[in-house]
């Protein structure tokens, strides 16, 4: 039976993930949260009596090395999935530029520190407590990373791309660090890659603006979305992208180049 790790599996496309991955019975499917309460019951609700869900703070080894263990009881001790989809999207900075900060710079070097903190080091920190149990696994054995477009260098420039400096940053050092684990352990038959899932409507886009300014805002970062891929729609259900995510991730192959590669959805660089 394959097994999967999901992490930030509570709520959005970490749970589409795991609603996925358990509508097929072969599977051993694991969610990863800070507090398992409220994700199992919405499983729960929604009939996936299937799915266990283990509890770990994302930036705390000891965590995540105890949750680790919890993991190795469930599924024997092997993990051929570890899907990282765990991150922080501020709200402080996320529809702001770095010159928004001129007159409050601790602000934005708090929000630097906590992206990099939760969105970097907490990767390696989950890599390094969930590497032996995808090592000690037989048949596939898949890091895959969620990522973003956010931190295409391309994007950026040919949009003028100014807003949400500290995801988009700690999200390139994301891609950096799978690309350096895939290095390291290529050679072992481990896939490490990094996957934008495209720009998904999140709970809080669902929830709506009230301030003018970040209406106003947001409103022009769809519009260089548009002029980056004139055929965006706008964002997508979590099921649309969880859906291509895990096709890809499960086609991908160190033997077709995908070690260490960073790709969209589509496994291209159509970031939309």
């Amino acid at each position: 039976m394959p097994s999967y790790l999901v992490t930030g599996a509570s709520q959005g496309l970490g749970f589409e993930f795991v609603r996925q991955l358990a509508a097929n019975p072969e599977n051993i499917v694991i969610g990863l949260v800070r507090n398992k309460v409220s994700p199992e019951a919405k499983a729960k609700a929604q009939g996936l009596n299937s799915v266990h869900f283990v509890q770990a703070q994302y930036t705390d080894l000891a965590s995540l090395k105890a949750a680790s263990e919890v993991v190795k009881g469930i599924t024997g001790g092997n993990l051929n999935y570890l899907i990282n989809n765990a991150a922080s999207v501020s709200e402080v900075t996320e529809l702001r530029n770095l010159g928004d900060f001129h007159t409050n710079f601790e602000t934005l070097e708090e929000d630097l520190r906590y992206s990099f903190d939760v969105n970097v080091i907490g990767l390696i920190k989950t890599i390094e407590a969930f590497l032996p149990l995808v090592q000690a696994a037989t048949g596939e054995k898949k890091v895959i990373t969620i990522s973003s477009g956010m931190s295409d260098l391309d994007l950026i420039n040919s949009t003028d791309l100014d807003v949400a400096a500290a995801y988009a940053i700690s999200k390139a050092g994301v891609n950096v660090a799978v690309a350096k684990y895939s290095a390291l352990y290529k050679k072992e038959g481990i896939l490490f890659m990094s996957i934008c899932p495209g720009n998904i409507a999140t709970e809080r886009q669902t929830r709506g603006f009230t301030n003018e300014e970040d209406k106003s805002r947001l409103a022009a970062l769809a519009t260089k979305f548009m002029l980056f891929a004139p055929d965006w729609k706008g964002p997508m259900a979590p099921a649309e992208s969880a859906s291509a995510v895990l096709a890809l991730a499960y086609r991908a192959s160190i033997e077709n180049g995908h070690g260490g590669s960073f790709v969209s959805r589509h496994g291209d660089r159509n970031w939309m």
